[in-house]
């Protein structure tokens, strides 16, 4: 009997020894996952756009292969590893978005890991106004699916992930030929931790004047100065940059400083720029 009460001692010491070893292999700490987004500038009167949910895809899920092999927009019709971060409707004008502002697009704590895909599902009302007058925009596939971006966005545990999202207003609306508007849009994400700004103050200031970021010939991100002049591009990765000033004002020619280098975390300030005028005129 002592032989055997011995080894039933040793056989359940045993097996919690490996759930032990189980419990804690499958145990996964937490972080946390902020979304924002903010806009460029648009010839618009304004552009309205709604956002019902937002998602996120976990890199190692059972079906992101299968997601990412369907294409931006492709039918998902199985939602087996998106975790949804904001799932309250609202209506954005994204104009007012502009110079440094952001809006919040909700907050999740997650599993730590590595996000691969954010997903954004529109509504259909969205408008845009042009000089006064308000058209319906049309949005056939951001609706259905929604609009999925690669992100890489790595959460770790007890820590946040800011991730931004810049939403081009104006590359993203498409005028038809029979006077109707589209809505294709035309998104980047980047993490906020990883990103710099560029400042300024652009004289004159009685107009407005866009401002532009630009590499390798292709603008990254652009805004347009306030009514004080004062102007804020955000999440800009590390590099150098073209920053191209154009003003709406055909009195004062366009600019371009060169060699402006951005550091994340860090703002880069231009100072005071003072615009020359239009000698063509």
């Amino acid at each position: 009997m002592k032989q055997l009460s011995l080894l039933l001692t040793i056989t359940f010491i045993t097996l919690m020894g490996f759930t032990g070893c189980d419990s804690s292999r499958s145990e996964v700490g937490t972080g946390t996952m902020a979304v924002t987004m903010t806009d460029a500038p648009a010839p618009y009167d304004s552009v309205h756009v709604t956002i019902n949910e937002v998602r996120v895809q976990k890199e190692d899920s059972e079906d992101s292969e299968s997601e990412e092999s369907d294409g931006e927009n492709g039918d998902d019709s199985d939602d087996e590893g998106w975790v949804t971060v904001f799932d309250q409707q609202m209506t954005v004008n994204l104009l007012e978005l502009t110079n440094g502002n952001q809006i919040s697009l909700g907050s999740k704590e997650l599993e730590a890991g590595t996000y691969s895909q954010i997903r954004l599902i529109l509504g259909d009302q969205n408008t845009v106004t042009v000089d006064g007058e308000t058209y319906n925009l049309q949005t056939p596939s951001a609706q259905q699916s929604g609009l999925k971006l690669q992100i890489d966005a790595d959460v770790e545990e007890n820590t946040e992930y800011s991730l931004l999202v810049d939403f081009d207003a104006a590359r993203s609306i498409v005028e038809q030929g029979n006077g109707n508007y589209l809505l294709k849009p035309v998104i980047r994400a980047v993490n906020l931790a990883e990103t710099g700004s560029i400042i300024g103050n652009v004289q004159p200031t009685d107009f407005n004047t866009n401002v532009l970021a630009v590499t390798d010939g292709d603008t990254i991100a652009s805004t347009i100065t306030d009514d004080n002049g004062d102007f804020e591009i955000i999440g800009l990765k590390e590099g150098t940059y073209e920053v191209v000033f154009d003003p709406s004002s055909d009195q004062y020619a366009d600019s371009t400083q060169t060699g402006i280098d951005v550091t994340a975390e860090e703002e880069t300030d231009l100072g005071t720029i003072e615009l020359e005028s239009n000698s063509a005129l």
